[in-house]
């Protein structure tokens, strides 16, 4: 298994701008004005791109929780019900090539933030993708720019370049071996910083990372791609030394929960979210290790979207109960599972 593959999770790339002449969204007068920049940039860019509109104050709660659980929003966002939207659009990607979504997100912290979001490590496709839809919304929107700071924004950490790289990892070896602290203090040494799942504050649920530049001004945008590029090949190699650490000092056991995980998913009839990202991110764990096979190592990534439980809801399109769900969640797991072997020896 490819050490990048089994490591590298999605990457991101975000643009923090806001329109000239109106106020930062903390410091706007009533929602009417809100509205006015919603609108504004809907205009924009619906001639950029065939993007679907969410307002948050029409939006229900499964729909808001599925965008936030996706990464398409922020929970930030989601709760500003009052002027807080959303514009998305997903494609199947290039031939050949990495799926992808895009995302403005509209009166958050700042007017808008343009994300990209592709498979795997895609650091250079990411920044194209979306810089060529703000270079397009530049065109119809006046950002607030100075000709010193760059690209004003409503928190000076992203003054500049308004740019954030971030790359989620998949790290059980490192977690496992205790070397996270470690390497927390080394990346924000170099100007990064390590995050979990959904960012600041958040936990590192199933083993998963985002490490992203802190740094936006006084650096071009390539400088920043190239040094988390350069961070993330660091960590990838850093981990596939943990995970060979592991394997060796205690095969057997390693073995034993992996594919034990592996049985329970394949043949569970009942399966909480707690428990499912437990058990998979030991069968992540176990492809890694080469105990177990897959042709296609994202389809565990995936899964692990498919089934929380607000795109539970949304996928079989009626409120479930939490045994409902248990009960869809552990179907999905046995479908998704069919393609995943244990390795003969």
């Amino acid at each position: 298994m490819n050490n990048i593959e089994s490591t590298v999770v999605s990457t991101r790339i975000r643009l923090a701008r806001n329109i000239a002449d109106y106020p930062f969204p903390s410091a706007f007068k009533s929602a009417a004005q809100g509205k006015k920049v919603v609108r504004a940039v809907y205009d924009a860019a619906a001639r950029v791109r065939g993007f679907r509109l969410y307002t948050m104050q029409e939006i229900s709660e499964t729909v808001a929780q599925s965008l936030c659980d996706d990464h398409l929003i922020s929970a930030e966002l989601a709760a500003n019900k009052l002027c807080g939207a959303a514009l998305i659009d997903e494609e199947d990607g290039e031939k050949d090539g990495p799926r992808g979504k895009y995302s403005l997100m509209i009166n958050e912290e700042d007017h808008l933030r343009e994300q990209y979001i592709a498979e795997g490590l895609n650091l250079p496709l990411a920044y194209r993708k979306i810089s060529t839809v703000d270079d397009e919304l530049s065109k119809e929107l006046r950002f607030a720019f100075d000709s010193q700071l760059g690209y004003l924004t409503a928190c000076p950490t992203n003054l500049g370049t308004g740019l954030r790289a971030s790359v989620m990892l998949f790290l059980p070896g490192l977690t496992r071996m205790h070397k996270m602290t470690r390497l927390t203090r080394e990346i924000s040494r170099l100007g990064h910083t390590v995050r979990g799942v959904y960012g600041e504050g958040s936990s590192a649920e199933g083993y998963m990372y985002q490490i992203s530049n802190e740094v936006t001004l006084g650096v071009d945008e390539n400088y920043i791609l190239s040094e988390v590029q350069r961070a993330v090949l660091e960590i990838v190699n850093l981990e596939a030394q943990a995970r060979k650490a592991l394997r060796t000092s205690d095969y057997v056991g390693m073995k034993d929960e992996c594919c034990r995980a592996y049985g329970i998913l394949c043949n569970c009839e009942t399966l909480s979210y707690a428990e499912f990202l437990q058990l998979a991110s030991a069968v992540k764990l176990g492809i890694a290790l080469d105990f177990l096979e897959t042709k296609r190592f994202k389809v565990l990534d995936d899964l692990m979207s498919a089934v929380r439980p607000s795109n539970l809801n949304l996928l079989i399109d009626k409120p479930l109960t939490a045994a409902e769900r248990d009960i869809y969640r552990a179907e999905k797991c046995r479908a998704a599972l069919a393609s995943v072997r244990r390795v003969k020896e």
